[in-house]
């Protein structure tokens, strides 16, 4: 009988096999109705990487005073941004979807989205392990993180072409709107929970 961590494992290496430009990695995803909803569970998997990440920037901020609230409140704030920006981008993808001629893999591109984003946060980890390890090597981590932000782009790039299945012209254009829209969301959710990243 097959496990969580067992079917967790074959998502990661359906989507690391799309982002090597293998599209036959999508059979290894469950494109269900219960797989849909279930590739929500990436969050999850993906939240133990996230954390330590958005824990560095609330120790900071809070050692400079640049937020009011205390560690806690800001990291609280800082989930909600990072969950937001991941949720309701792909909410509003489902009201378009139908008109952009993408519903027929709006499944199919939740699903892969989901697993990459926690397969990538995993990935992006590294630089800030470093700079908490090794503080004096905060600007190499910084150089290594900004490396592996273009890195994590291009395989994100690779994941909605092939998971969107018309093209690349089509799977690019989905790819750009939806970045936007993220990155959207992220900056006016953490201005509605006055997050600021200046001075950090």
């Amino acid at each position: 009988m097959k496990t969580w961590g067992a079917d967790i494992q074959l998502y990661f290496y359906g989507v690391w096999r799309l982002m090597m430009g293998r599209s036959d990695g999508m059979r290894l995803l469950d494109v269900s109705a219960d797989g849909f909803w279930n590739s929500f569970f990436a969050i999850l998997v993906a939240l133990p990487a996230l954390l330590i990440s958005w824990l560095v920037f609330a120790n900071e901020a809070e050692a400079l005073m640049l937020m009011p609230g205390s560690r806690f409140h800001i990291l609280m704030r800082l989930i909600i941004a990072g969950i937001g920006s991941w949720i309701l981008p792909l909410a509003a993808l489902a009201v378009v979807a139908p008109q952009i001629r993408i519903g027929d893999r709006f499944v199919h591109y939740v699903v892969a989205t989901n697993w990459s984003s926690a397969l990538l946060a995993w990935i992006m980890l590294p630089p800030t392990l470093l700079q908490i390890l090794f503080p004096t090597l905060t600007e190499i981590a910084t150089l290594l993180s900004l490396a592996l932000f273009f890195v994590t782009l291009f395989l994100s790039w690779r994941v909605t072409v092939a998971s969107i299945g018309k093209g690349p012209a089509v799977g690019t254009g989905v790819f750009f709107a939806m970045l936007v829209a993220s990155t959207a969301v992220l900056f006016l959710l953490q201005g509605l929970l006055g997050i600021h990243a200046n001075g950090l």
